[in-house]
């Protein structure tokens, strides 16, 4: 018996939820509708001018946020990155156990906690203003083996596997849960990263993953497919467990030669931010409490029509009596 149901790696990045104007952008030298890496200088810059401002903050980062759906629906969950030794790396740890969250969480002295900046115009359009800092510098000795030896699933998000350094991390990690039988679960992340590094994520992906998540355009730039379908049958060529995501209308899953055509839950959606952490999270806390697979995606498909109908990326409600929801 694992003590378990998932561990997690990934970037640990405080989310700035803040609502601008669009000139302001334009003062900021940003483009609206877009991802911005910026660096500390910049990123020093922009937090002086927003400090007056109505901010929400919270918590993120793509695994993190999966980890947080998972505790949400009442799951065991681990997460492990790394933070500045400053006051969001304090925030982040402290509101991520709010979050009912196991935190294995390293503090770096040298560099700030990583924040993502999402600004939001009138016309509801996020941009993005994304400084990584310390958690880029997550290492093999911040891996607690012990851990992942304990948990079910080890969940890894794709962004953790571009950085030389922090894929010879995620490499590390994945070696020991195949040492102690503990599935390994990839999220794609983001189809341009799939594009830069085609060639070594497939052969991570074919080497260690059983579970593997994409959306239409990551199945896309990773198969090569243009039809769901066809990319679908292509990544289950890859691992175990493969599922495509395709937002409103639901998803597919692939195992042992089963398709399962998910529906999705209609409602109106607010804000997508989130929506596919929030899948993934009922997914797997679905395969790590042994629910057939079929009913393990209704309740990813539930755990994202709820996040899409506030703002922001980790559900804020009372998820006592789930259950009762998915049929």
């Amino acid at each position: 018996m694992k003590e378990y149901d998932v561990f997690g790696i990934g970037s640990a990045l405080m989310d700035f939820l803040i609502e601008i104007g669009e000139d302001e952008l334009i003062d900021m030298g940003l483009k609206k509708g877009e991802m911005h890496l910026i660096g500390e200088e910049k990123s020093n810059e922009i937090l002086k001018r927003i400090k007056n401002y109505d901010v929400k903050t919270a918590p993120g980062g793509s695994s993190a946020n999966t980890l947080a759906g998972i505790a949400a629906l009442g799951g065991n969950a681990v997460f492990c990155g790394k933070v500045g030794a400053d006051h969001n790396g304090a925030v982040y740890e402290v509101k991520s156990k709010d979050d009912g969250v196991h935190t294995r969480i390293k503090r770096h002295n040298g560099k700030m906690t990583g924040h993502a900046i999402t600004f939001i115009t009138r016309d509801s359009e996020r941009t993005f203003a994304t400084h990584l800092g310390a958690s880029m510098l997550l290492e093999k000795d911040d891996i607690p083996e012990e851990d992942i030896a304990k948990s079910k699933i080890l969940h890894i998000e794709s962004y953790q596997l571009e950085d030389p350094g922090l894929r010879k991390t995620a490499l590390s990690a994945m070696i020991i849960a195949k040492k102690h039988n503990t599935l390994v679960s990839i999220d794609l992340a983001d189809p341009a990263l799939v594009k830069r590094n085609l060639g070594d994520l497939k052969k991570i992906v074919k080497e260690y993953a059983d579970i593997v998540f994409a959306n239409e355009k990551e199945a896309r730039a990773f198969t090569g497919k243009e039809k769901e379908e066809d990319a679908l049958e292509e990544i289950s060529r890859f691992c175990s467990i493969a599922v495509v995501k395709l937002g409103e209308k639901g998803s597919l899953i692939k195992q042992n030669g089963s398709v399962y055509r998910i529906q999705p839950f209609k409602v109106r959606a607010v804000d997508t931010t989130g929506a596919g952490d929030m899948y993934a999270a009922g997914v797997l806390f679905g395969i790590a409490n042994n629910i057939p697979l079929e009913r393990a995606g209704r309740i990813g498909s539930w755990a994202a029509s709820k996040v899409v109908s506030q703002i922001g990326a980790r559900l804020n409600i009372n998820l006592k009596g789930w259950r009762k929801d998915i049929r």
